[in-house]
């Protein structure tokens, strides 16, 4: 294997409180802390580890987005990938869009394998892996719990409903990760200062060809409704009483 490439979303920070905006047409970002989507970065944790065992391996992390994705995308570089390319722009995609994105990104770079969070935790689409693993025609491994690369092949271990189930495919492939995977690192701050020197090429959407599709329409975004105080019965029966006015046995 010569080269994996990760795509890393920019998100809000999983500590952040959420707030709608006042006209409720979605969540709002002004001075909010932002960071790698967690499954992203999980995504990255394993590239890395696999470079690590393979040596010969680059790791090559993406984003789409406006230019403050370069920030993530220097955390990426300073955790121990070894080169960045955001495709800019301010528009924000549907995952069809984001897929032929990675899609034309993937037919320049030609990487081995493909590596992205199972989902992002702002739209918990779970779509992006998928699209793009049938946009280039290759074997997908979604929900990985453990990965290992065995020459061409790749043996994962994913979590469906009944348990787990283990899988091999050929590369190239598409993986997506699950929380299960692995504890990404923490970066040092010699490794801070080491990623400013990596190199971050940006290059515009419209030099991909790739026809930004909007297919969904947010009508509005509600936070979800406050909980109810809790009551204290004196006795079973009382419990069995009030479960019965709500109509719940």
């Amino acid at each position: 294997m010569q080269k994996i490439m990760v795509a890393l979303k920019r998100a809000l920070d999983y500590n952040v409180r959420v707030r709608i905006k006042s006209d409720r047409t979605g969540v709002t970002t002004d001075g909010a802390k932002m960071s790698i989507n967690p499954f992203d970065e999980i995504a990255l944790e394993e590239a890395l580890r696999i470079k690590e065992r393979e040596k010969e391996v680059e790791v090559l992390v993406i984003s789409i987005g406006d230019l403050a994705c370069q920030q993530q995308l220097r955390t990426g570089l300073a955790m121990g990938a070894d080169r960045a390319v955001l495709v800019q722009t301010d528009q924000i995609f549907e995952p069809l869009t984001v897929a032929k994105t990675l899609k034309a990104l993937v037919d320049r770079e030609s990487p081995e394998l493909v590596m992205l969070g199972k989902q992002a935790i702002d739209g918990d689409n779970n779509q992006t892996g998928q699209m793009l693993a049938a946009l280039w025609g290759r074997p997908q491994a979604t929900f990985a719990s453990e990965l290992l690369i065995k020459g061409k092949q790749a043996l994962v271990t994913r979590e469906v409903d009944a348990g787990l189930e283990t899988i091999e495919v050929d590369l190239p492939a598409v993986v997506t990760t699950d929380l299960r995977l692995n504890e990404p690192r923490y970066v040092r701050l010699p490794e801070i200062m080491k990623a400013k020197k990596k190199p971050l090429d940006i290059i515009s959407f419209d030099e991909l060809d790739v026809e930004a599709i909007s297919q969904f329409q947010v009508v509005l975004t509600e936070p979800p409704p406050e909980r109810q105080k809790g009551v204290i019965v004196k006795d079973i029966e009382e419990l069995l009483g009030l479960l019965r006015k709500k109509g719940l046995i």
